[in-house]
């Protein structure tokens, strides 16, 4: 049956510290509304990024916060295939809860640098977006009301910036992680999805900075990541073997200049092609 797509460009603010994230996702929004044929719903006003506590962070970014589960909720309502882009990794307090209610029997591919798998006990920068898949798993409350995921169902991949802390609690928990530098990674992750529907999460600084040109400017970038061409084949795997339940691309740090931002989204676009690609083949937009 032929599933509409949902595509929503967020640009209100959660927990944005960079200045250059908002201007990621207006250079990528109209790239991937010509390839599905779409254009994008473009929820929020952008704020001036600062560095402020994850209590004042979750407290002013509600809104935005729920209003990111709430298009989720209305695009698998609707039978549609939702794609989240957002300017940093927040929203997964919501949009993962809200998938996986839909879809109990979906996993969840967190493609990151980082665990974001700290809480505010343990966090020592107190950035929300850094709690943001420990809160979805329900390692701690962010009063958004959402229904915690099972951790055994998150796979993590390319993953390679853990504080002991966050090492700890992953390696309590049930999810299943994957090393950027393993060079069985398509497999490995094919393994852990086990052909399951699944919701990916990608945020472009699982990508090595060093061999990504123009994308290599990510909000967080950390050494040692996956270079594009192993994540596309990670990608073009999961395409083919798992059904979509939706996409949110987070953390594209658009460069300054306007030129370099363009190509820098355009390498964004041939990334995900295959995902895109997948939602295109089942999907019919309105």
């Amino acid at each position: 049956m032929d599933r509409p797509v949902s595509l929503v460009a967020l640009r209100c603010r959660t927990s944005d510290r960079t200045p250059n994230a908002v201007a990621g996702v207006d250079a990528l929004a109209p790239l991937v509304a010509k390839r599905l044929g779409q254009e994008p719903r473009s929820i929020g006003t952008p704020e001036e990024p600062r560095a402020r506590s994850w209590g004042e962070d979750l407290r002013a970014s509600r809104g935005c916060l729920l209003e990111a589960g709430g298009q989720v909720d209305d695009a698998l309502e609707g039978g549609s295939v939702p794609v989240i882009l957002a300017p940093e990794c927040s929203v997964a307090l919501t949009t993962l809860p809200t998938a996986l209610r839909h879809r109990p029997d979906a996993k969840v591919l967190w493609l990151d640098a980082h665990g974001d798998f700290h809480t505010p006990d343990t966090s020592p920068s107190g950035y929300l977006g850094g709690m943001c898949l420990a809160g979805a798993c329900g390692r701690w409350d962010a009063g958004l009301g959402a229904e915690p995921i099972d951790p055994g169902r998150v796979v993590l991949a390319g993953v390679r910036d853990l504080d002991d802390e966050e090492r700890r609690m992953l390696g309590e928990s049930d999810t299943t992680l994957v090393g950027a530098s393993t060079v069985e990674t398509l497999v490995a992750v094919s393994n852990a999805l086990e052909r399951a529907p699944v919701f990916v999460h990608l945020d472009l600084d699982v990508l090595d900075p060093e061999l990504s040109g123009p994308l290599g400017c990510a909000q967080f970038p950390v050494p040692g990541g996956l270079a594009p061409e192993r994540l596309l084949d990670v990608l073009e795997a999961v395409a083919g073997e798992c059904e979509l339940v939706g996409l949110e691309v987070t953390a594209f740090e658009g460069p300054p200049d306007p030129e370099e931002r363009g190509d820098a989204a355009a390498l964004a676009l041939d990334v995900i092609e295959p995902l895109l690609h997948a939602i295109s083949e089942e999907a019919h937009v309105h």
